[in-house]
């Protein structure tokens, strides 16, 4: 992973533009990083774990994608320019679900869907325009009838646990700091805020371009 300060890091998540040609969020670095190792400490205690429990299996796909946590976060921001607090809030919903099923273990055969479907269901959550599901299913390497399944048994194994509120974001937000870096500390709760005003500015538009096209009628 390339140098990164956490002044860069904590810009990126105060102050990103969201525009059509935004640079990739440096968050995404961050959590690959933190995801791959987390992938290698998983492999080298496989062995001495016992089975996951059926259920918290759903992710696990027959053959190992050939693509890295890196290379898969870069695809999904081309394709769906989620901005960075959606990528903080995907890290929430994957903390929070290792933290209902302690038996489940991130490996090689479920990372890619659990990534794709917790940051389709934090896009939902966070941001006020969002693809179908069909659209992330193509983004993400699935079918429409797979994403729509991972969603629903992952929305009902969090018992639809998916609020995540100011203080929370911070705490996580300080982690991903720690990650480049010793820091933390920091408040976030301007990006919040940013994200409320990026809805109020869409909404503002879609007004805009209403008026217009009645206008042409």
């Amino acid at each position: 992973m390339a140098l990164i300060s956490p002044r860069k890091l904590r810009y990126d998540l105060y102050s990103y533009s969201y525009q059509q040609d935004s640079n990739m969020p440096l968050v995404i670095s961050v959590l690959a990083s933190l995801i791959e190792r987390t992938l290698a400490r998983n492999e080298r205690i496989a062995k001495n774990c016992k089975w996951q429990l059926s259920k918290t299996r759903v992710f696990d796909c027959n053959e190992t994608p050939d693509m890295t946590i890196q290379s898969y976060l870069e695809r999904i921001f081309r394709y769906t320019k989620a901005g960075p607090s959606v990528y903080v809030v995907a890290y929430v919903y994957i903390d929070r679900f290792c933290q209902f099923y302690p038996e489940f273990r991130i490996g090689a055969r479920n990372v890619h869907r659990l990534l794709i479907t917790t940051i389709m269901v934090a896009s939902k959550y966070v941001e006020d325009m969002n693809y179908r599901n069909s659209y992330f299913a193509r983004v993400g390497g699935l079918t429409t009838k797979e994403m729509n399944r991972l969603e629903m048994e992952f929305l009902f194994l969090m018992k639809f646990k998916l609020h995540v509120n100011v203080s929370v974001y911070e705490s996580y937000c300080c982690h991903l700091e720690r990650e480049v870096s010793i820091g933390g500390g920091y408040q976030i709760e301007r990006a919040l805020r940013c994200a409320e005003e990026i809805k109020a500015k869409q909404r503002e538009e879609r007004r805009y371009n209403d008026q217009i096209a009645r206008l042409l009628l």
